[in-house]
């Protein structure tokens, strides 16, 4: 006998409680690979799980996501954990995922490898950018835990081999929730509060991946690049390698390791300074004895007779010279002598043509004074001027009544004329 017919919505709805209570299903995981994977703007993610014969549809909230420490790739084989939903309204069912693993690898090594290519690409671990560690430390930070004993191994060392450098200890969680961000903080303070800093130091002893992966966190990783003071990573052991090694300007084993990369040994600087002293004052003491023997091999009394024969042709050669320029001097002299005669002769004639232009220039002055009307005037003569003070020298030039001034040798007066009387011809 048939059962009585049930709406559809009532079937969906009987398929979700019998899966909701089914033991295995409400808490099963999935081998498959990821395809058709979408990111909604929501931030759930949807995808398929598929294997070579079949497939199921995915949906991994966005509360879920941020548990998930690697980013989801198409193609990536996983093993989701979750349990089997219906959504009633569609009739499909699909596996809600709480958690996802890596197949056949764990999470934080999958993690660990998409974080280093990420960065890779990006160039943060490119060596052009790295910046060489100081040979002279004076003044070290070290970003650790401060109850660890990577910080005791660090100052041990540090102290042991230079009791001269200056230590700035910054204290950080380097494990757990908030070491990532601790410890990039801890390097930027460093950058912007102590820029005399010549060398960070940030590490910590070994663990387990778990434990080291603060290490391995983007934002750490970043802050060391970002860093203008150089940064020495030391984290775990010798086999241990982390994002913060490879963004770092110089990765060491271990703790110990970076605290003897960051400072010189003094005890070897004063050997080495001591060694060179020692070589330096035996190529001095070689140099000095080279040339006392040099000297040793010479003979003196043969050098000084070179010297005086030497000297004797230089003194022959002199007397030779000068009394080649005597003959030439006096042959010069001749000649001159010779050609003073000459000048001498037109010397004369150009005298006698000076004294003729003398005498001749004397009697023009005479001349001219004799016709100078000062002369004429101081001998008892006067000049007679008209209203314009030009000379008077004819009666045609009066008039009557004109004012005439007439000048003597020692004054001048003034005239009317009454009347003017000229010459007549007979």
């Amino acid at each position: 006998m048939a059962l009585k017919p049930i709406r559809v919505s009532q079937l969906n709805a009987y398929i979700h409680r019998i899966l909701q209570t089914d033991p295995v299903l409400g808490n099963i995981s999935v081998i498959g690979e990821i395809s058709n994977l979408k990111f909604h703007s929501s931030g759930h993610v949807y995808f398929s799980l598929k294997d070579e014969n079949s497939k199921i549809n995915c949906f991994l909230a966005a509360q879920n996501l941020t548990h998930i420490r690697y980013d989801l790739e198409e193609g990536m084989e996983i093993i989701a954990l979750g349990y089997i939903s219906v959504y009633e309204r569609g009739g499909y069912y699909s596996l809600n995922v709480r958690d996802i693993e890596v197949r056949g690898e764990g999470d934080l090594a999958v993690k660990f490898e998409q974080l280093k290519n990420k960065l890779d690409r990006e160039g943060i671990f490119d060596k052009a950018h790295k910046k060489e560690i100081p040979s002279f430390a004076d003044n070290i930070a070290v970003v650790t835990a401060s109850t660890g004993a990577a910080l005791q191994d660090i100052l041990k060392i540090v102290t042991g081999k230079n009791n001269y450098v200056n230590i700035r200890i910054f204290p950080v969680k380097v494990q757990g929730p908030g070491a990532a961000e601790e410890i990039a903080e801890a390097v930027d303070t460093v950058n912007a509060e102590f820029p005399d800093t010549d060398v960070i130091i940030v590490g910590r002893g070994g663990g387990s991946l778990e434990d080291l992966w603060a290490f391995n966190e983007e934002i750490v990783a970043r802050s060391i690049y970002a860093s203008e003071i150089p940064v020495i990573s030391g984290v775990g052991h010798e086999i241990d390698f982390t994002i913060s090694d490879m963004a770092a300007d110089m990765r060491a084993e271990t703790p110990t390791a970076a605290a003897n990369a960051a400072v010189p040994d003094i005890d070897e600087i004063r050997m080495i300074i001591g060694e060179s002293r020692d070589d330096l004052e035996d190529g001095i003491s070689a140099q000095i004895r080279k040339r006392e023997d040099l000297v040793a091999s010479l003979d003196i009394a043969a050098l000084g007779a070179r010297i005086n024969e030497r000297i004797e042709y230089s003194i022959l050669q002199s007397k030779n010279i000068l009394g080649g320029m005597g003959r030439t001097l006096e042959s010069m002299i001749a000649g001159a002598s010779a050609r003073t005669g000459d000048s001498l002769h037109r010397l004369d004639a150009v005298t006698s043509v000076i004294t003729a232009g003398q005498h001749r220039a004397d009697m023009l002055k005479q001349q001219l004074d004799n016709m100078d009307p000062r002369n004429i005037i101081s001998k008892g003569y006067g000049v007679i001027l008209n209203d314009r003070g030009k000379m008077v020298t004819s009666a045609a030039q009066i008039k009557q009544k004109d004012i005439l001034r007439i000048v003597v040798k020692d004054g001048d007066a003034d005239v009317t004329v009454d009347e003017v009387r000229r010459k007549t011809d007979g």
